[in-house]
């Protein structure tokens, strides 16, 4: 009876999302808020959905792997490699200095306000460094994203929420290993290992399908809709064999994505682009739905004022002092450096590492309660402001952008 319900209520969501999927990319609203108030909604409002506790965690790991491994596919995929290529510096910056400096300030901020241990604090910060790549889609792509931000601040975007959600691995790893006293050289194997392997991994199986697919089109042997699907099962057969291999899988699949993509030709990367808002607009709903039906609210409420002011303090200064400081080094445009500083949204890959945590052995129940009061906070926040946001930059730019820096992905 819970399934069907669950089942139900998103996929009537879904449903109404797909009739209304032009005007949703102009509301000041997002799919994963939608889903989010939905599961609020029928959990703790009506209790018509009540998951028991210990299924919670499992279901949101297993759940945001998969959803987080088609998400990067189609990251990976929203733009020719090309574009990619042009903006290394940025991307670069961001992903190292970048990574960084918000997981010391998100870290310092739950030792500050929330009184946590030093090393709690320092998973929590890792856990909620990455920018999610499912949130970020709805602000990058789509039609009016393409009309009112240019391609290279979209690909700035994409690329680094692709890129940090594997690499966040590494912190998330270390900070386990402060946590639960576990071995410093084991940790530090299992870190090496897991990116210098997932990155074999996505390489090899990346180039392979696309040499395949090469090979295939030019006999055309397959058509626009197995391409759609074979970039899907792509994504979630790298993400096995990283898995089997223990890697990161999640790296593993976004260098898989990439590689593949400077490897098909250009007519089967257009149809392949609409893997972005084919699927991972509609996957996100079963999580976002679990997440609002599951909220710990009395979690919360032990947090007492911090229950305000941290997520405040994160939204805030988690990301933007950050993207300032790394002005110079970013050589990016002022408006674009403040954009891209406000935007780092929260969501699922939070999500996921939280509950890898807590399958790691951390069963701190701050850790789950304060991240989920993060990502419930953030994919409000940023949903919202995402639409006004753009139309706002759109009214600082003085250049109108020239439709060839469109994508196939971006005129629906």
């Amino acid at each position: 009876m819970l399934l069907m319900t669950s089942f139900a209520l998103v996929g009537s969501l879904a449903v109404l999302l797909a009739f209304w999927s032009a005007g949703i990319r102009r509301a000041p609203v997002s799919e994963p808020l939608l889903a989010l108030l939905l599961g609020v909604l029928a959990g703790p409002v009506t209790n018509l959905v009540d998951i028991p506790d210990p299924a919670v965690t499992g279901l949101t790991l297993e759940i945001g792997r998969v959803l987080l491994a088609i998400s990067l596919m189609a990251v990976a995929l929203r733009f020719p490699v090309a574009g990619y290529r042009s903006v290394l510096r940025p991307v670069t910056v961001l992903l190292t200095a970048g990574m960084l400096g918000m997981a010391v300030l998100t870290a310092g901020l739950a030792w500050w306000l929330l009184g946590l241990p030093v090393a709690l604090a320092a998973l929590l910060g890792a856990c909620l460094t990455p920018t999610d790549p499912v949130l970020a889609a709805s602000v990058v792509s789509g039609g009016p994203a393409a009309r009112q931000l240019p391609a290279r601040l979209r690909q700035v975007i994409s690329a680094e929420s692709g890129g940090n959600d594997g690499l966040a691995f590494t912190f998330v790893v270390v900070a386990l290993a402060a946590t639960t006293g576990g071995s410093w050289s084991q940790r530090l194997a299992e870190v090496l290992w897991g990116v210098f392997g997932a990155a074999l991994i996505g390489l090899v199986a990346g180039y392979v399908a696309g040499r395949a697919v090469r090979g295939a089109m030019s006999r055309e042997e397959v058509d626009s809709g197995s391409l759609l699907i074979f970039a899907l099962v792509l994504a979630v057969a790298v993400l096995g064999v990283g898995r089997l291999a223990y890697t990161d899988g999640i790296l593993a699949v976004f260098v898989a994505g990439l590689a593949y993509n400077a490897v098909i030709d250009s007519r089967s990367r257009v149809s392949q682009q609409r893997l972005d808002d084919s699927l991972t607009r509609y996957l996100v709903l079963p999580l976002f739905f679990l997440l609002g039906a599951e909220l710990p609210w009395r979690g919360w409420l032990d947090l007492g004022w911090a229950a305000l002011a941290f997520p405040a303090a994160v939204l805030l200064l988690r990301r933007l002092p950050v993207a300032l400081a790394l002005h110079p080094a970013l050589r990016l445009p002022w408006r674009d450096t403040l954009f891209l500083g406000w935007f780092g949204p929260i969501g699922v890959s939070a999500l996921f590492y939280l509950s890898y945590s807590h399958e790691e052995g951390v069963r701190d129940p701050n850790l789950w309660a304060v991240g989920t009061l993060v990502v419930a906070a953030s994919t409000l926040v940023h949903g919202v402001t995402a639409m006004p946001g753009r139309r706002r930059y759109a009214g600082l730019s003085q250049p109108q952008r020239r439709p060839s820096a469109r994508t196939a992905c971006d005129v629906r």
